[in-house]
């Protein structure tokens, strides 16, 4: 019988901390990395380009689903560095700007673009498996995942850390303007139609408010199944 390769799906809203756990998760274990965010992104960098707005009118989302069917995105480099190439530009910076998150969370939203980005994530990670994370990773995407995790935190910590990357980057924003939008986010994340947010049947819930980054590392490597792993 052929054993079927570990995956792990780890899921939460904005500023969880799921993307530095993956990051970490994928090293310690020697497994690929997987930011699903990151393609969601690409696509809303593509709207974005062409001079689209979070509303969207019929003929914007038509054109946003082209994007998403056509999208030519790529990963290189090991989980800790990994770099984002959209048509062969390198994009990893372009698609942390605010006004790139905020479209992000819009595109996401569309059904057509869910199930396009499904489809392709599916293929990614059903070979070699992997750290997959997103907001539907362990409801819609994997759901047979070995290990389902749902990070989560205090809104008000959550909007900090995004603050604080924010001002890590040189990018100018009001304490009160991340907070508003990532209170909106997390509505549309959680209130969309196809895939809400929410903790998937049998995902861990981890609290990640006061915990550092290798203890919650630590807490999610304990959950595993099997020995013990080691770094």
């Amino acid at each position: 019988m052929t054993r079927r390769p570990l995956l792990i799906a780890i899921d939460g809203p904005a500023g969880a901390g799921k993307s530095a756990t993956a990051r970490e998760l994928a090293v310690r274990l020697g497994l690929p990395y997987l930011d699903t965010g990151a393609m969601y992104r690409a696509v809303a960098l593509l709207a974005r380009r062409a001079g689209l707005g979070p509303e969207l009118d019929g003929e914007g989302r038509r054109a946003v689903v082209g994007f998403a069917e056509r999208l030519g995105v790529g990963f290189r480099g090991d989980p800790r560095a990994q770099r984002v190439i959209l048509d062969g530009e390198d994009v990893t910076e372009a698609l942390r700007a605010p006004e790139v998150s905020q479209m992000a969370s819009v595109v996401s939203a569309i059904p057509e673009v869910r199930r396009e980005m499904v489809r392709r994530q599916r293929e990614l990670a059903a070979r070699s498996g992997g750290v997959v994370e997103g907001r539907d990773i362990g409801t819609v995407v994997f759901p047979d995942a070995t290990l389902k995790v749902f990070l989560t935190a205090e809104p008000e910590m959550r909007a900090r850390r995004r603050f604080d990357e924010l001002a890590r980057r040189g990018v100018a924003a009001s304490w009160e303007d991340v907070l508003e939008e990532q209170r909106e986010r997390d509505r549309r994340d959680s209130t969309r139609p196809d895939s809400p947010m929410r903790p998937a049947e049998g995902a861990v819930i981890v609290d990640t408010s006061r915990l550092s980054l290798p203890e919650v590392v630590e807490a999610v490597v304990a959950l595993l199944p099997g020995p013990p792993r080691t770094p």
